[in-house]
């Protein structure tokens, strides 16, 4: 066999160069031809030398990957179907979970191998209100064996991604991530709101003179009505769509005891209505609306004061002749505003479709006639020759209580509770609430009344 030993081989002309004639073999012994670029490029990876694409065999072939080589990227398929109710997972697959309608239960494969994914994803932002539990199917969970009791992962934050991989029978599943991601594009829309705190109790005095209770702060946004204590109208509270509001609803106040605070809280907004102040007995209160000062031993006693936009002062006590309590402070006048021991006026709302009276002041206990109390809620005062007994302020009005003497001879009564209403577009309302509101609907409005403790979720 001849052999040539030459540095170089080049074509004579052109850019081609042809070894052997057609029907020829040509071996090369050694190592594989590659083109420098080739070389220089490779780096242990698969490279495109033109352009960014990088194809695997050609159509119809096989492409085999080593035994205990590692697949690295890919291999995970999302699914296109949104979950709302339980179903069992596929490994290799990811799953959006949508738990706005409820908790949704996830069940794992009953059997699995080393290196099997899968991938949840928080699709509504709602896992926070119901949570995603995933049910292990006897298969351990970070190397806890689980129980058909219930003893299974929970997920339960907005915006969570959970990735989990089996690791083996050891340990079982193991996340390697359960992150939340931020809301970066909140969508945020407008909500009218009308807030009152808890009324005051009437104040009790003996042998008489006890003030009435000053009404729950009053505070308002909707139609430009005007909020307590002469305040105008509030701005509109803004809800970021996904969040949840919480919702206080404050309690009337007992005998010689101030109301509770009603609130509206969460995200970029923190609405609070003071309870009423509780008439003069043992002592007068300030509050949303001032309490009516005693009339105790033929003194002028003092009233308790109001909150700027909320409510009114309380009307002293009244000593010199025919003596008794001052009235309560109500949301729209003071208290005695309309006579000694009349209970302050309240204020009217649409805020539901229909006006309506809150937040009256209650009026304090007199000698031998009744005073009226405030219009909207509040309670009225004792008669000191027992001929009429004293009232309490209306439920969810948070109007304030009546003022008495003796508890056996025309004893005080309790203030009213405050309430919560919600107005928005019937558009942006989500349906999805706690704590049992009554819910409405006027025009294009949703209406939502809370008269005890709950949430929305905007």
């Amino acid at each position: 066999m001849s052999e040539v030993k030459v540095n170089k081989v080049s074509p004579r002309s052109g850019t081609a160069l042809t070894v052997g004639d057609s029907g020829d073999t040509v071996t090369v012994t050694g190592n594989d031809i590659r083109s420098d670029a080739y070389k220089a490029s490779d780096g242990g990876n698969l490279v495109s030398q033109s352009g960014t694409t990088v194809t695997l065999g050609a159509s119809g072939d096989t492409v085999q990957v080593a035994g205990g080589a590692t697949f690295v990227g890919g291999g995970i398929t999302w699914q296109s179907s949104i979950k709302t109710t339980a179903f069992t997972a596929v490994a290799g697959e990811a799953y959006w979970i949508n738990t706005v309608g409820g908790a949704v239960t996830v069940t794992l494969p009953a059997s699995a191998s080393v290196g099997d994914q899968l991938i949840f994803s928080d699709y509504s932002r709602s896992w926070a209100l119901n949570a995603v539990t995933l049910n292990t199917n006897s298969l351990k969970f970070q190397g806890n064996a689980t129980s058909s009791t219930g003893a299974f992962p929970i997920y339960n934050t907005d915006g969570q991604t959970v990735n989990i991989v089996y690791s083996g029978a050891t340990q079982g599943w193991i996340p390697q991530s359960d992150d939340d991601s931020t809301l970066e594009t909140p969508q945020f829309y407008n909500v009218d709101f009308l807030v009152v705190g808890g009324g005051g109790g009437g104040g009790q005095d003996n042998p008489k003179g006890g003030g009435g209770g000053g009404a729950g702060g009053y505070r308002n946004s909707y139609s430009s009505e005007s909020s307590g204590g002469g305040g105008s109208s509030e701005a509109v509270a803004t809800f970021a769509a996904g969040t949840t509001y919480t919702i206080t609803i404050g309690s009337g106040g007992a005998i010689n005891t101030n109301g509770l605070d009603s609130t509206l809280s969460g995200l970029e907004v923190s609405i609070s209505s003071l309870g009423g102040g509780c008439g003069g007995g043992s002592s007068v209160g300030s509050g949303g609306s001032g309490g009516g000062g005693s009339g105790l031993n033929n003194s002028s006693g003092p009233a308790g004061t109001g909150t700027s936009n909320q409510g009114f002062n309380g009307g002293a006590g009244v000593g010199a002749g025919s003596s008794g309590g001052g009235g309560g402070g109500g949301a729209a006048e003071a208290g005695n505003t309309d006579g000694s021991a009349y209970g302050g006026d309240g204020l009217s709302s649409s805020i539901t479709g229909s006006a309506v009276a809150r937040g009256g002041g209650g009026s304090g206990q007199w000698d031998q006639s009744s005073k009226p109390a405030g219009d909207g809620g509040g309670g009225t005062g004792a008669v000191a020759d027992s001929s009429q007994a004293a009232t309490a302020g209306t439920a969810n009005t948070g109007g304030g209580g009546g003022g008495g003497n003796s508890p056996s001879n025309g004893a005080a009564k309790a203030g009213g509770s405050g309430v919560v209403i919600l107005r928005m577009a019937t558009a942006n309302y989500s349906g999805t609430t706690t704590g049992s509101p009554t819910v409405t609907t006027s025009g294009s409005d949703t209406i939502i009344q809370f008269n005890a403790d709950g949430s929305i979720r905007a």
